[in-house]
């Protein structure tokens, strides 16, 4: 069995952006990329104007909750991305690390977190791009055919 690349979303409430980035993700991509996310600080429930946006656009992530982003997480991911945590995400040699500067959508209304979700399309798009024009040779341990 071919391994697939592993992404980690990232930001303190995992109440909002990263649950939307581990969204598009899995929407995206289907199986073809392990995704998880989680929080330095997570909050009780998925932000609901979250929620919405992404059901307009036909990506169902009330079944998911805020997690605690733990050193297993990262270590078990290939690329980590995050989103406003800070010195609180921790670093391991090896891993790819992005930090997409997004407005946090919490507390703010419906435009702006729809705002918000199409600038995370756009950057999970061009992460899935990059991840799939990986070889052997420039991201260990994983296989072209992904």
């Amino acid at each position: 069995m071919t391994a697939k690349p592993s992404v980690l979303f990232v930001c303190v409430h995992n109440a909002g952006r990263s649950q939307m980035a581990a969204g598009w993700v899995a929407h995206l991509a289907g199986d073809t990329v392990e995704v998880r996310s989680a929080g330095s600080a997570p909050a009780e429930s998925i932000n609901p104007v979250a929620v919405e946006v992404m059901r307009e656009v036909g990506i169902d992530i009330t079944d998911q909750n805020p997690k605690l982003l733990t050193v297993d997480a990262v270590q078990a991911s290939d690329a980590v991305v995050t989103m406003g945590c800070g010195d609180a995400c921790p670093v391991f040699p090896g891993k790819r690390y992005e930090d997409w500067a997004l407005t946090d959508p919490a507390g703010q209304g419906i435009e702006v977190v729809r705002q918000v979700r199409d600038e995370i399309r756009l950057r999970v798009e061009k992460l899935l791009a990059e991840l799939r024009a990986v070889t052997p040779t420039n991201w260990p341990g994983r296989s072209p055919a992904w």
